[in-house]
């Protein structure tokens, strides 16, 4: 079983910047696909960003904002959030697939990861 501590969130004023980091463990990662998701209050659960050796994937609205990096030796995420709007608002959720092939992947989608983090309110005002 794979646990995933998140944490970096919280409260900030609009242009503000905030780092999300989620620690993973609990097995061997190989080749991992790592992302973000995010849940806006009243909205579906939305695609942030997304990493894995084949590349760095985001949204189109955070790109240039938002950056993903990931720390292999300690299987853990970050996702530092530039220049923060109000409309960043939401729960982040980190999500892990431990291990992927050579083939392709769909980052943006949900099924594609096997585990998520408890999730970490970020707000920003306005």
């Amino acid at each position: 079983q794979v646990q995933l501590v998140e944490s970096g969130g919280g409260l900030v004023q609009a242009g503000g910047s905030l780092r999300l980091s989620c620690a993973a463990s609990g097995r061997t990662f190989s080749n991992p696909l790592m992302g973000w998701f995010r849940q806006a209050p009243g909205k579906e659960r939305a695609f942030v960003a997304a990493i894995r050796w084949s590349g760095l994937y985001y949204k189109d609205s955070v790109k240039g904002r938002f950056i993903i990096a990931l720390d292999n030796s300690k299987n853990t995420v970050f996702l530092q959030m530039n220049s923060l709007k109000a409309e960043d608002t939401a729960v982040y959720y980190c999500a892990v697939r431990p291990e992927t092939d050579w083939g392709t992947v769909r980052p943006g989608i949900e099924s594609e990861y096997d585990y998520w983090g408890q999730g970490t309110q970020v707000t920003v005002s306005s």
